[in-house]
């Protein structure tokens, strides 16, 4: 007798697939293995952060733009949250400040991680390229670019077990981030892969959701390619400039 899919199964396959990703994650890349045994500079440090800030003030635009093709209510509702955590609101300062200040943290000033005069070319286009995507794409697609999140309370936990012992010289009210997004980006994972395994049920579309995914890797690590080029091997940049080490 035929019986017919579990689509319960189907979804559980798919996360399977999306966690096997996982050596795909920015958190393997040089730059990061650096930063992770305490192997970078001061300049390289700042640079991240100065870098950084380009993704973090876009990360609310991605979302507006994802909610704005949104038709469900009830999405809409828990999504804008993640507008209020990095935007801020009256009880909360929001994940940007708390990025700028980890950059203050860093020995930069207000003025230098604000004014994106930091960010490298090579950055720039791919955190664009992501939001350019999420505002064509399907918005269910824009959801599931947003799984990399699957992988990042790892990065968070080790940055604050980390950084202390590594990088002394940061202050450390600068971590904030850091522990403010351990507890969000379990949330928000959470909603993220639920909205995508109930709507990605055929093989074809849970293949798409993969290939999304690997795509949003890539912008991340290709960020990190133009890092480790400018800040590691101090590549000059399109002006001519070398970065100094610190």
């Amino acid at each position: 007798m035929l019986t017919s899919p579990d689509p319960s199964a189907a979804g559980h396959d798919l996360e399977t697939r999306l966690r096997e990703l996982a050596p795909r994650y920015h958190i393997n890349h040089p730059f990061q293995q650096l930063m992770a045994r305490g192997e970078l500079d001061h300049a390289a440090i700042r640079g991240w952060v100065q870098n950084r800030y380009y993704y973090q003030i876009s990360i609310p635009l991605k979302d507006a733009a994802l909610m704005a093709k949104c038709p469900d209510v009830a999405v809409r509702r828990k999504w804008v949250q993640r507008i209020l955590d990095h935007d801020g609101h009256a009880d909360d300062e929001g994940g940007i400040e708390c990025w700028t200040r980890l950059g203050m943290a860093c020995g930069l000033t207000r003025k230098q991680v604000e004014s994106q005069e930091g960010v490298l070319p090579g950055v720039r286009f791919a955190v664009d390229a992501y939001v350019n995507f999420v505002r064509q794409a399907d918005w269910h697609e824009g959801v599931a670019s947003s799984l990399t999140e699957l992988f990042a309370p790892t990065i968070h936990r080790a940055r604050l077990d980390e950084w202390p012992r590594h990088y002394p010289w940061i202050e450390a009210s600068g971590l904030d981030y850091f522990r403010k997004r351990l507890k969000e980006a379990h949330r928000d994972v959470e909603h993220g892969l639920a909205l995508t395994l109930d709507y990605f049920q055929s093989p074809e579309a849970q293949e798409r959701v993969v290939e999304i995914v690997r795509f949003k890797q890539d912008v991340l690590w290709s960020m990190l390619d133009a890092m480790y080029l400018r800040y590691v091997l101090h590549a000059p940049s399109a002006d001519g400039q070398m970065e100094q080490a610190a």
